[in-house]
């Protein structure tokens, strides 16, 4: 009856949603609908019924609450649940008990089955065969994820009375996503539990007994439009202003810094806490901040939820194990291993890595130190991590190996502690990572699902800090959403869908200008480290040798530059800086290209070409130079750099060396000449230089020919290849006009038969289905034949009496075998009643037992022609079982009458309360009450007080027990004396099972 509710509500709202799509009517799809209300889901275990009633009875009855309810008990897989009868009796709304894939619909709740784990996605609730052992399930904590991933800001969790901590894992994903949480008040609670356990958390919003709670939860959703309705942000939210005083409050109460996180998750949030307390604009909040430090703290840790649970993002984590033999390859045994897990939360993430390195320790058969740092600002977070110890719902996250190996059991199975091996390598600190100075020769930082929330500027200062805080080779772990971004010169890539990196040389000196930025007083300009260094260096005796080759490397080595192949200047050695110039204007190159001294510039270009054509080296000779007023003979040398000799950087670098020769004689002279004719040496002089330097530029211009060359052939031939694709689909365009054009016509043609068609398709389409479902619904089985006796039609329940299948459709009824026992003379009854007209009815029975009553009536039409008959079996099985045991029990009840009345002994049945029930003629003799008497007394009445204590003992016992062995009693007759009895007691037991009364019969002992 619900089902067929649920199915109404849903066809009246999707009725009006119908569109066309090229030409055909279709409908739109669950995974295209929004919902715009809240969807509640709420938890319970013992004592939850109580909960419940008191639960519902709070909603008002005058108005719908907009809002879906779905609850979610702990039930017996073994007895269907009375849950939706029950609730039913306490709102108005429909309750229907969940079938796979049923649709949320406001205004409705919804039950979970029993033996079922429910799930809702896409608006739609699904259920699942539970994977794990009875009475380790967290049905709660289940439904509650898939909540809160489903819905975001529309779930809403509720915690009621219940033994253990089901749906505390759940409510911390609820919170996650800006959803709100309820918890009962534990001393309401039949069972505190579950309530305690997910106040403990600090997450819960309002803790308020049952019947509070529907007029917090209406309040909270009517001040939540922008959350729950059409308006996606709140039009104060866009006051900058506003938000300007609120990250300022936050400052001077907490000390951190939220400016930087990212607008929409601040926003959120935001809105989510004026909605608690029902102000509706921004600076109203703003002074309800100013007047109220405790919203102050709450904000806080609103802003600082995450989402955080053991292994997440399992392969990712597989991936990482995978990967660390980057860490430990080379290592000598018992070296230390530094890793930090910044933003660590509760701990879950910083404990899940240690558990990896430590089965990689284990796998390797190898001892080190592990240090594991894990770091968050929240201190309350930093303290539930140091105690290690975590409900049993993060059982869903974790392997059962892992389980056993590094959890222990705590409180009675409702939670798990971390074990001391795993405890012991790491160290939990309060730490800002945007303001305090980082850990440092680190082998290892996890940072996962962080960067996320914060802007892009916070995101590029906290990259290059990765890359300072990490030991060369080491690794970066970060979320499966997140990214390093422009530093890809920082970090190579492992694993990119994991998100796992291994640090580079810093080759560009980004890491430096980054530290400077974020970490002033740590990272020092290269001026101050030197001098600093020196300060504090001790005086050391060189070697000889070493001395030696320091001082002829400073003093005959020439200068040179490290350039990669688009000339980007890496490092410079000596005096290099001699033949550069910074052009003019705003710097933001340090190309050697742009910067070489404009003699050089076009000998540079040229060489630099041909070593990167050539793979060898390159010598240019003869440039003249002006260097501090004076000129210079330079010789270019570019060489390619052998790769062993940069291993760890994994690009073409070319070496450029500036050797510096002396000017010829004549140069010299002329340089000093104040005048007068040149001679014929100084003519041929100046016809070489110019010479070279028309070679050189010769050089110049067929390179940046050849450059051009190769430039115009591949522009020419991806001309070619767009011109040739214009061309195909120029052709294919025509085509598909003159296609369209053709299928415009038919299209024409076809729309007005179709509306022809489709209005007789759609009457004949009613009445069919009107007869289909008439046939099928009645559950009815019903045979139509022809005057011949041939099959025109039947229903699905016909084919439980005679073999039948769809090809039977016009054959004999004669030809087809009968499930029937002791029946054969269908062909002859049905022939008969069309001859007569007259209907006949029949008892029969089938080979399975069941019974039916089958009628054969002609088949008449609206003209009242008979144009064959209907056979119907309708089953009686029931009627014919009730009438046998109803014809049994009679005897048995008569028997069983003389039997009582005329026994000498008294016989009595009491209900479990003690209420007598029955009372025979041998027990009003016996104790002298009359049966009427006897039926308005309890059977503590009849016993003494000193007897009452053992005769409730016999009634537990007896709950074991069908029957107890005759024992002795006393028992107190009407005239006040006492009689020794023997007293033999029986249980009655109904068809589930259960004991609901008890036989006695009692004989006096003389």
């Amino acid at each position: 009856m619900h089902v067929k509710k649920q199915e109404t509500i849903m066809a009246k709202k999707s009725s009006s949603k119908t569109k066309v799509l090229n030409g055909t009517l279709g409908t739109v799809s669950a995974s295209e609908k929004e919902t715009s209300f809240p969807v509640v889901g709420i938890g319970a275990s013992a004592g939850g019924l109580q909960a419940f009633e008191a639960f519902f009875s709070g909603i008002p009855t005058d108005k719908d609450p907009n809002m879906a309810f779905v609850l979610v008990q702990h039930l017996d897989p073994d007895h269907k649940s009375m849950l939706t009868e029950l609730i039913q009796r306490y709102t108005r709304m429909q309750v229907f008990e969940v079938e796979d894939g049923m649709e949320v619909q406001a205004n409705c709740t919804y039950i979970i089955p029993p033996n079922r784990d429910m799930a809702l996605i896409k608006g739609r609730l699904q259920l699942l065969e539970p994977s794990v052992a009875r009475g380790k399930r967290l049905p709660i904590d289940f439904f509650f994820r898939s909540l809160a991933e489903d819905q975001h800001e529309r779930a809403i969790g509720i915690i009621l009375s219940g033994t253990g901590g089901d749906g505390t894992q759940g409510i911390r994903a609820i919170k996650a996503e800006g959803g709100m949480v309820i918890a009962q008040k534990p001393d309401s609670a039949e069972y505190d539990g579950m309530p305690s356990s997910a106040i403990s958390t600090g997450l819960v919003d309002f803790v308020l007994v049952p019947v509070q709670m529907p007029a917090q939860l209406i309040a909270y959703a009517t001040h939540s439009k922008s959350v729950f309705g059409s308006v996606k942000v709140s039009p104060a939210l866009k006051e900058e202003n506003a938000l300007n005083k609120i990250f300022i409050l936050l400052r001077a109460q907490t000390s951190n810094d939220f400016s930087h996180y990212k607008s929409s998750t601040v926003n959120r949030r935001i809105e989510r806490r004026m909605a608690l307390h029902q102000i509706e604009t921004l600076e109203n909040y703003v002074k309800y901040l100013q007047q109220a430090p405790d919203e102050i703290e709450a904000l806080f840790h609103e802003l600082l939820i995450g989402v955080t649970n053991f292994f997440r993002d399992p392969v990712a984590f597989e991936s990482l194990k995978q990967n660390l033999d980057k860490l430990f390859s080379g290592r000598l045994p018992n070296t230390v291993i530094r890793v930090w897990v910044t933003g660590c939360s509760t701990g879950e993430e910083a404990y899940s890595v240690a558990i990896i390195l430590y089965e990689y320790m284990q796998g390797l058969k190898e001892s080190y130190t592990v240090q594991v740092f894990a770091t968050d600002i929240d201190p309350d977070a930093i303290a539930t991590a140091r105690m290690g110890i975590y409900p049993a719902g993060i059982a869903t996250d974790i392997s059962p190996e892992r389980l056993s190996n590094f959890f222990t059991v705590e409180s009675e199975g409702s939670s798990y502690r971390i074990r001391k091996k795993i405890r012991d390598m790491l160290i939990f600190s309060v730490h800002n990572l945007i303001k305090d100075p980082p850990f440092s020769k680190l082998d290892l930082i996890s940072c996962r699902n962080l960067l996320i929330y914060m802007d892009a500027e916070l995101q590029k200062k906290l990259v290059p800090l990765f890359h300072y805080a990490l030991n060369p080779r080491g690794i970066l772990y970060l979320g499966t959403s997140e990214t390093i971004g422009e530093f890809g010169n920082l970090f190579a890539v492992l694993d990119n869908k994991a998100k796992i990196f291994q640090r580079k040389e810093d080759i560009y000196g980004t890491n430096r200008m980054a530290m400077e930025r974020i970490l002033p007083s740590v990272v020092a300009t290269p001026a101050i480290a030197t001098q600093d260094v020196k300060k504090s260096m001790p005086d050391v005796k060189l070697p000889l040798r070493e001395l030696s080759e320091r001082t002829l490397l400073e003093q005959i080595t020439p200068a040179a530059a490290l350039v990669n192949e688009q000339g980007d200047i890496l490092y410079l050695h000596g005096k290099a800086g001699i033949y550069l110039q910074l052009p003019s204007g705003e710097v933001s190159t340090n190309n050697i290209l742009k910067m070489t001294k404009e003699e050089l510039h076009s000998g540079l270009i040229v060489a630099l070409h041909k070593a990167k054509a050539t793979k060898e080296i390159v010598r240019s000779a003869g440039y003249k130079v002006r260097i501090n007023g004076d000129f210079k003979m330079v010789n270019l040398l570019v060489s390619p750099v052998v790769k062993e000799n940069a291993s760890a950087i994994e690009l073409p670098l070319y070496l450029v060396v500036f050797e510096e020769g002396p000017l010829p004689d004549d140069k010299k002279a002329d340089s000093t000449d104040t005048g007068g004719n040149t001679s014929f040496s100084d003519t041929d002089s100046r016809i070489v230089t110019l010479t070279q330097e028309l070679h050189a530029q010769e050089e110049f211009l067929k390179t940046a020919n050849e450059k051009l060359k190769t430039s115009n052939e591949e522009l020419r031939s991806s001309n070619e290849e767009i011109q040739s694709m214009n061309e195909e689909l120029q052709s294919t365009n025509e085509e598909l006009e003159t296609s369209k054009e053709e299928l415009q016509s038919v299209n024409e043609e076809l729309s007005t038969v179709n509306a022809e068609l489709q209005t007789k398709v759609m009457d004949l389409s009613r009445s069919n289905n009107d007869m289909n479902n008439l046939l099928a619904g009645t559950g009815i089985g019903t045979v139509f034949v022809d005057h011949n006796l041939c099959i025109l039609r039947f229903t699905p329940a016909a084919t439980k009496i005679i073999n039948l299948i769809p090809s039977d459709l016009g054959r004999p009824v004669d030809h087809l075998v009968s499930n029937l026992i002791g029946y054969d003379s269908l062909k002859e009854d049905v022939q008969k009643v069309l001859d007569t007209l007259i209907p006949k009815e029949i008892e029969v029975q089938t080979k399975e037992g069941q019974w039916y009553i089958m009628r054969i009536q002609p088949y008449r039409t609206l003209d009242n022609i008979i144009e064959g008959a209907v056979i119907t079996f309708v089953d009686i099985s029931e009627t014919v079982q009730m009438r046998e045991a109803l014809r049994k029990a009679n005897k048995q009840m008569a028997r069983l009458a003389i039997v009582v009345r005329d026994a000498n002994d008294a016989i009595t049945v009491q209900d479990l309360n003690g209420r007598l029930l029955a009372w025979n003629p041998g027990a009003e003799r016996m104790y002298g009450w009359s049966e009427t008497e006897a039926l308005k007394m309890n059977i503590r009445d009849l016993i003494p007080k000193a007897y009452l204590e053992e005769a409730l003992s016999k009634i537990i016992q007896l709950n074991q027990l069908e029957t107890l062995e005759p024992s002795r009693s006393k028992r107190i007759r009407k005239d006040g004396t006492v009689a020794d009895v023997s007293i033999t007691s029986t249980a009655l037991i109904n068809e589930r099972g259960e004991m609901y009364a008890i036989a006695t019969t009692e004989r006096e002992v003389k």
